[in-house]
């Protein structure tokens, strides 16, 4: 991986259950959480934030940082002016703190560079919210089989098929980590009930439950054959059933 990602609260707790979550859908991503004052209390203290970025500087050739609240952002910005080398290669980037965290872990474990998960983190709140607005929550029949319903392809070339969700969370970050990666390799263009497939965020906005028909549209390159995929992969379970 090029690019590690260090996230900075006052809480040590948030810190590390954030990292735990990201990590969970970019497991080959190197997250550095810190957090918290050496009594246990709550801020960010210069010299812990300083190693944490000299471990993810020792890690990747890039660093994205996000911080939580603007006293974090200061601690942040002061240990960048501190020191010259750091702050040649660690960015911190704007925008929500756990969404954001979620973005960027999965743009950088799809390869993206510092400027795509500077970006990702950027858009976050945005697609998040966006994708909520307009998202169905209605539930499809229970009884519903899973696995793909056919891949008929329409005259533009686009592929579209529907899998039932089988997970008894329903679609949930791991689920759409596997998913958002899985159209990010297939090098299609996605849309599971109309929000775009490679966005993690997106598909988690969906508050897709177990039982629910998703419908899969896909154009690009061998369109049927990745809707097959997304069918198989959903109506799978992705091996929590």
């Amino acid at each position: 991986m090029t690019v590690s990602i260090v996230l900075v609260s006052h809480s040590a707790a948030m810190a590390r259950g954030l990292a735990e979550l990201a990590g969970q859908m970019a497991p080959d991503v190197t997250l550095v959480p810190v957090g918290g004052l050496p009594d246990g209390g709550l801020g960010s203290a210069l010299d812990d934030v300083t190693a944490a970025l000299r471990r993810a500087a020792a890690a990747a050739s890039d660093v994205v940082v996000l911080a939580d609240l603007g006293s974090s952002v200061l601690t942040v910005d002061s240990a960048l002016e501190l020191d010259d080398e750091l702050a040649s290669v660690a960015v911190l980037a704007p925008g929500p703190f756990v969404e954001g965290a979620v973005a960027a872990a999965v743009a950088a474990h799809g390869g993206s560079d510092v400027h795509g998960v500077v970006t990702a983190v950027r858009d976050a709140g945005r697609t998040f919210a966006r994708a909520a607005g307009g998202a169905s929550l209605e539930a499809a029949d229970e009884d519903a089989g899973p696995g793909a319903a056919g891949v008929p392809a329409d005259e533009n070339g686009s592929v579209t098929t529907t899998a039932t969700l089988r997970n008894p969370l329903g679609l949930h970050a791991r689920p759409a980590a596997l998913v958002s990666r899985k159209v990010a390799e297939l090098g299609a263009s996605v849309l599971v009930d109309g929000v775009d497939a490679s966005s993690v965020l997106q598909l988690m906005a969906l508050g897709a439950t177990q039982g629910r028909e998703l419908t899969i549209t896909v154009s690009g390159r061998d369109a049927a054959g990745a809707a097959e995929v997304l069918a198989e992969m959903i109506g799978s379970g992705f091996g929590e059933v």
